[in-house]
């Protein structure tokens, strides 16, 4: 069977736990096909994540070199443009704002089905994706009969592999393409935070609109710092201007699954439960 490829944004110089988590699936597809998973990573830092990746399941790590990250475009172009050299059988990508961009790009290119915001990934005969739509009032387990397929998947949603620090991973560099990275993504401005990231932290303090303003999230932050947790917040909360967007949990915010969820002040609507359950 064709290779496993997961596609990991290499350009912080930490590599996010999802990456992890993509590759240890991508692991277990490629052992019951007897295939290699490939970890396509481009960025400033892409060479140096080359024995994580390694570490975590990668048979192969294919550097792409580029100072910034690409915007999601550019990594759509250079994926198909790699992928229609050796076909893979699978392509996994971190569902994100990012990869709501490249994937549908990529799987249009490469004429292939797209699973976006997948919860569990199935080995056997078929590769089954498992995805929970309609705000998770549906399991959805679904596959497509296709010489390679594309799918998003949500951060914590698949176990994190036992890093093995003996692995080790064939090392190249693809050539890049001019056109692949006609533009690039400089920077991202971020409100500096010394918090665990929202999408990955095991325990989550939120506030909505019963914290009645600004002041109610120093209650919020406050509590976050004392139990090491990542600050979150419903989408009125965000609407009113209290605080930043990136902290919005929810349908049109970010998906979180810590052990622990604190919610201080949020009604529960449907659009808000469906990003924590």
């Amino acid at each position: 069977m064709a290779d496993m490829w997961v596609g990991v944004n290499g350009a912080d110089e930490a590599l996010r736990q999802v990456n992890a988590e993509m590759l240890g699936g991508a692991r277990a597809l490629a052992d019951q096909a007897a295939a290699q998973v490939v970890a396509i990573v481009w960025g400033a830092s892409a060479a140096g994540h080359a024995k994580a990746l390694a570490s975590w399941g990668a048979d192969r790590v294919v550097i792409v070199e580029s100072e910034a990250a690409p915007a999601p475009e550019a990594v759509a172009r250079t994926l198909a443009r790699l992928a229609a050299e050796s076909a893979p059988a699978v392509v996994l990508l971190a569902d994100g704002a990012e990869s709501r961009v490249a994937a549908p790009l990529l799987a249009e290119a490469l004429d292939a089905p797209l699973f976006s915001d997948v919860v569990d990934i199935e080995a056997g005969d078929e590769v089954f994706f498992t995805r929970l739509p309609y705000t998770a009032k549906v399991i959805e387990r679904a596959t497509a009969a296709a010489p390679t397929v594309v799918a998003t998947v949500r951060p914590k949603a698949l176990p994190v592999p036992e890093a093995d620090a003996s692995r080790t991973a064939e090392v190249v560099a693809a050539p890049v393409d001019a056109a692949d990275l006609a533009r690039i993504v400089q920077s991202v401005a971020r409100a500096a935070s010394e918090r665990v990231d929202l999408a990955e932290a095991d325990i989550v303090v939120a506030g909505g609109r019963g914290c009645k303003g600004p002041e109610g999230f120093v209650v919020i932050e406050s509590l976050a710092d004392a139990l090491g947790a990542a600050v979150g917040a419903s989408r009125p909360a965000v609407d009113e201007g209290w605080i930043d967007i990136q902290y919005q949990v929810g349908q049109t915010g970010k998906t979180v699954a810590p052990s622990l969820y604190i919610a201080c002040g949020i009604s529960g609507a449907t659009q808000h439960v469906s990003g924590m359950s």
